[in-house]
């Protein structure tokens, strides 16, 4: 290499030395940008003409090797773009800017030197778009280059199918450009890179143009950092114009060997490249924040919407419905599962209407009760007014996933109600407000709840799950009024406790058998109490049913001891886990919804027993209680009962006086330890914890601790 080529080099590299393009340098540079700026307060829409600009791009750019086979324009892409730019007005439009994009075109279409050149061709045709604001500015750039790159692409791409595209491509050397296209390649994707990150900042730019100005202002500092950074940004991205149609130029004018890219010019392009992306995240960076305003102002304004909503009163519901349901214009937002077609709300007008609030996790026990209910409900009151609509709800915390869209269509697919077409998504500002109008006023966490609204879109009830668990259809129409009434008719009694969960257990009843519930997950007490059960049984001379109702949570160990109980022939149990979920879940449900009617362990019998039974149940050891018929229920825990009935000798005496179950609950009495320790678990999601909380057996006020729990273990 001669000195002369070497001294040349060293030009190069300190013109790109000074391309690092520091923020004081873009500081000095602002005043002679924004001194081009001379608005004239005349405005167009830029997006169709920029749609035409990225159209031109993406039919030109090569995707692979500079080859005639890889450059083919597709009829749907042109068919697309007659879609986006044929609009009432935007011909009309181009037609007045075309002179300006003419004038552009010829200004950037010789080749550059880069550097202090460069800059003043950018100055020069911010001068020429002086009147346009920043977007045009940008966009016209683009369209004027578009013209110099569409052009030399279309040659390339006609070169065989036309005669007149052949002859010009001959005049421009394109036969000795595709001699040399694997030299060529770096060149390409070069401006490639350049093209993608002009439109990624032109893209933004037109963006920050279309938000909505009721919702943000300068006020916001995302927003008003972004509007003073637009002009620098403008700027290099006409840099890069500049810089992608010199080497244009360049690869016209290619000469026997010369090589079509120097070191310093590709490492000045690197550095634009670099450069107008890091404007890029900036601003996008910015415009995030901005977005993240609006939805935040979106979202409260449409959360007070909501508040005031429901303290208004209404002729129907479908105002109500509609904001909750689908704010957003939706001629049929709901799933209906019966026939699995898509449905208008209309169908819920004057109607009672139970809204099965949930997230995705939403249990299979839960599912297959609540279809049973809602079927059963159907063929004993055809004409009933109330129809049940799931409004799935995804939160930030939960990731959409495909997995999430199966699951919800399987969800959808079983529930033989209506269903939101969609789940409610945090990220929509509508969606948003309703999830938190939900959380806030209806206490929802991320257990199901039901709330009950009348056919006025008046809230009947928060959360009718409770009710519906415990009292199926015959809590319509859901009211606090309805729900004491209930338990004004309830007592105590077996068949309360059952409910026809187990059919035989009713026939049982009828039948004035004794019947044993018991429970809990230790085998061995299971397989010691059932055998010594049945031995008193018989030397009692009673017929005794016994049923296995495990746990709350009914997992593989108790999946497990029912195997063993069928295998040894123990016992009968409770059919399949969902019935044994059911059984546990009325009675916790019989708990809440006395708390909500603001009845107390000490006033409250009910409330006794239903406390007994959850304690039982949250206990390591197993426990059983006994019936028959009508009669009061005798329980214990399982140690004392085993014990009871290993003494059976001691009060085999008094069971032909008072009866097989009264002289057991005597004997149960004398044998109850002086010490006791008595647990259960209450759902804080269900929003109704008690401050205080007495022991159902010796009336002292229990401790309370927290319980963490991932899953049910």
């Amino acid at each position: 290499m001669s000195s002369e080529q070497t001294s040349e080099n060293m030009q190069k590299l300190i013109k790109f030395d000074r391309l690092k393009f520091s923020a004081s340098e873009d500081n000095m540079m602002l005043k002679q940008i924004e001194a081009t700026h001379e608005p004239d307060g005349r405005e167009f829409d830029v997006k169709p003409l920029l749609h035409l600009v990225e159209q031109i791009f993406t039919c030109a750019t090569p995707k692979s090797d500079v080859t005639f086979d890889s450059l083919d324009l597709k009829t749907n892409d042109v068919e697309a773009l007659e879609d986006k730019t044929h609009q009432a007005g935007f011909i009309s439009t181009l037609e007045a800017l075309a002179y300006t994009i003419d004038r552009i075109s010829c200004e950037i279409r010789c080749k550059c030197s880069g550097g202090e050149e460069a800059h003043q061709r950018a100055i020069s045709v911010l001068n020429m778009v002086s009147s346009h604001p920043w977007d045009a500015k940008l966009v016209l750039t683009l369209s004027a280059f578009a013209v110099n790159y569409g052009e030399f692409w279309l040659v390339f791409q006609s070169y065989n199918s036309n005669d007149l595209a052949k002859s010009m491509a001959i005049l421009k050397q394109v036969p000795e450009i595709l001699g040399r296209s694997s030299m060529l390649k770096p060149q390409f994707n070069s401006i490639k890179d350049l093209i993608k990150a002009m439109l990624d900042v032109a893209n933004c730019i037109v963006k920050f143009r279309e938000l909505p100005s009721q919702y943000i202002t300068t006020d916001e500092s995302a927003f008003s950092t972004a509007l003073a950074n637009i002009p620098i940004a403008v700027y290099w991205t006409i840099r890069c114009v500049v810089a992608c149609a010199s080497q244009i130029a360049r690869l016209k004018g290619l000469q026997g060997d010369e090589h079509p890219l120097s070191t310093s010019e590709a490492w000045e392009i690197s550095a634009l490249v670099h450069k107008v992306s890091n404007i890029h995240n900036h601003l996008r960076d910015k415009l995030d924040a901005c977005h993240k305003h609006i939805d935040d102002k979106r979202r409260m304004e449409a959360y007070q919407m909501l508040l005031e909503l429901f303290k208004t009163s209404h002729s129907d519901n479908m105002k109500v419905l509609k904001a909750l349901i689908y704010a957003r214009d939706n001629q049929n937002p709901l799933f209906h599962g019966a026939t699995h077609r898509r449905v208008d709300i209309d169908v819920f007008k004057d109607t009672h209407v139970l809204l099965l609030i949930s997230n995705l996790d939403i249990s299979h026990d839960e599912l297959e009760v609540l279809e049973d209910i809602y079927r059963e409900s159907l063929k004993k009151r055809p004409g009933i007014q109330y129809e049940i609509v799931w409004l799935p709800i995804i939160d930030q915390s939960d990731p959409w996933m495909e997995s999430s869209q199966k699951l919800f269509e399987n969800h959808r697919a079983r529930m033989p109600w209506y269903t939101r077409h969609d789940p409610l998504r945090s990220p929509s500002p509508e969606d948003g407000a309703v999830i938190t109008f939900i959380k806030k006023e209806w206490h929802y966490g991320r257990k199901p709840i039901l709330v009950v609204l009348g056919p006025r879109g008046q809230v009947v009830c928060q959360n009718a799950l409770h009710m519906m668990w415990i009292w199926k259809d015959e809590a319509f129409p859901f009211t606090t009024s309805r729900e004491e009434d209930l338990w004004k008719e309830a007592t105590w009694k077996l068949d309360f406790l059952v409910d026809g969960i187990d059919p035989r257990i009713s026939e049982w009843i009828a039948a004035g058998k004794i019947i044993c519930l018991y429970g809990g997950d230790d085998i061995e007490w299971i397989q010691r109490f059932t055998t010594i059960a049945k031995k008193v049984a018989e030397s009692a001379g009673i017929s005794l049913e016994m049923v296995y109702v495990g746990k709350s949570n009914p997992k593989e160990l108790v999946y497990t001891n029912i195997k063993t109980i069928i295998e040894d022939k123990l016992s009968h149990h409770l059919k399949g886990l969902t019935s044994i979920w059911y059984f546990w879940v009325r009675i916790e449900s019989m708990l809440y919804s006395k708390m909500r009617l603001g009845q107390t362990v000490e006033k409250d019998p009910t409330m006794q027993e239903i406390l007994k039974m959850l304690s039982f149940d949250n206990s390591h050891e197993g426990w059983a209680l006994l019936s028959k018929g009508s009669e009061e229920i005798t329980k214990a825990k399982g140690d004392s009962f085993l014990t009871c009935l290993r003494q059976y000798n001691q009060w085999e005496v008094h069971v032909q006086k008072k009866g097989f179950l009264q002289a057991l609950n005597d004997h149960l009495l004398q044998i109850h330890p002086p010490h006791h320790c008595n647990q259960f678990e209450l759902l804080v999601a269900a929003g109704m914890i008690p401050e205080t909380l007495v022991c159902s057996e010796c009336g002292r006020k229990m401790e309370k601790f927290f319980v963490y729990r991932c899953c049910d273990v």
